[in-house]
């Protein structure tokens, strides 16, 4: 039995994250949830030297996994067994493919994200808006943004509210959809219920539409539940985008916030986020700011994500006052 396979999931993604590195690790982590984070912290802070070997093994398995997973969603289970076999051999091919199946469930609705957007449109614009939301919730940002802003104005900002709110699909409501959607299309594919949609799911989405069909679905999500659209608007930019802007929206950026809000904000930030602020202020002033950050010693992830969130809402009221603009596609797409 190979050595990795007596340690726990944990562990593993402990020693695949030393691997990785501090700043690779560190955007990984942000996919788990507090307590997942909490526990592989501390598999890592618990682990003694591992040799190199191992750390190979390890990163080899999850690089295999993720493979296989991406066969399964191209071709289902017998496609990514026959690639794997071809590279593999059959033993660890069936050996990958039983654990994958195992530990992943194939997202639902997978065989339609080739479909072209405007021929899903008019597939399930006459649906029932719950419908048409839990669809979108499984197809990918960019494909759902497509849709969704292609379907009928009025309806746009219910089915967003619906997607945020959306919690637990049961398997037999996905199986009827899917086999609506899947007898139209006249493609077959068995698949699985996992969750969807949630704020993240309606974030992506509108993240991905242009600027014009953004701003629409807010305002009239606003009137509906002004609550939940003041969440969507503070997760649709995060701090680390910050390198998505360019040199002279940074430094207008820079130029509205405090110095000491900027300090506690990079605190916490990739070295990518703070080499772009260091390069868009004069040397003294990135010479002052390393300096803060040097001595400033131990802070607080919640004091850190309050300076960062503050600097977010800077951005976004920058951009809704056309001073600085969040490269976004369609309208938005910038033109030299």
């Amino acid at each position: 039995m190979p050595k990795e396979e007596k340690l726990s999931g944990k562990r593993k993604v402990a020693i695949l994250l030393l691997a990785l590195g501090p700043d690779i690790a560190s955007r990984l982590l942000k996919q788990f949830s507090e307590q997942e984070i909490e526990n592989i912290t501390m598999e890592i802070a618990n682990l003694n030297r591992v040799p190199k070997d191992l750390r190979d093994e390890i990163a080899g398995e999850f690089l295999l996994i993720g493979q296989a997973q991406q066969y399964m969603l191209e071709g289902g289970v017998d496609y990514a067994k026959e690639i794997l076999e071809k590279t593999l051999g059959h033993h660890k091919a069936t050996e990958i493919i039983k654990r994958l199946k195992e530990q992943v469930k194939v997202k639902p609705f997978t065989f339609v994200r080739h479909a072209d957007p405007k021929q899903l449109v008019s597939l399930i614009s006459q649906e029932h808006p719950q419908t048409i939301a839990l669809i979108l919730s499984y197809l990918d940002a960019s494909q759902a943004a497509m849709v969704i802003s292609e379907l009928p104005g009025e309806i746009r900002a219910d089915i967003a509210r619906r997607i945020a709110l959306m919690e637990r699909t049961s398997p037999e409501i996905l199986k009827q959809v899917e086999g609506v959607l899947r007898d139209r299309l006249s493609s077959l594919f068995q698949q699985d219920f996992t969750q969807a949609g949630g704020v993240d799911t309606v974030v992506d989405i509108l993240n991905s539409v242009d600027r014009g069909t953004e701003k629409l679905i807010l305002e009239d999500l606003e009137k509906e539940d002004a609550e939940l659209a003041d969440e969507i608007r503070q997760r649709m930019f995060i701090f680390e985008d910050i390198i998505t802007l360019d040199d002279a929206s940074i430094q207008r950026v820079v130029r509205e916030v405090d110095s000491k809000d900027l300090a506690k904000a990079l605190k916490g930030a990739s070295e990518e986020v703070k080499e772009r602020i260091y390069r868009n202020i004069s040397k003294r002033a990135a010479e002052m700011l390393k300096e803060d950050l040097d001595f400033m010693g131990p802070v607080r992830l919640r004091e850190v994500e309050e300076s960062q969130q503050r600097i977010v809402g800077v951005i976004r009221r920058l951009d809704e006052a056309g001073e600085i603009i969040i490269s976004r596609g369609g309208e938005d797409a910038i033109i030299a």
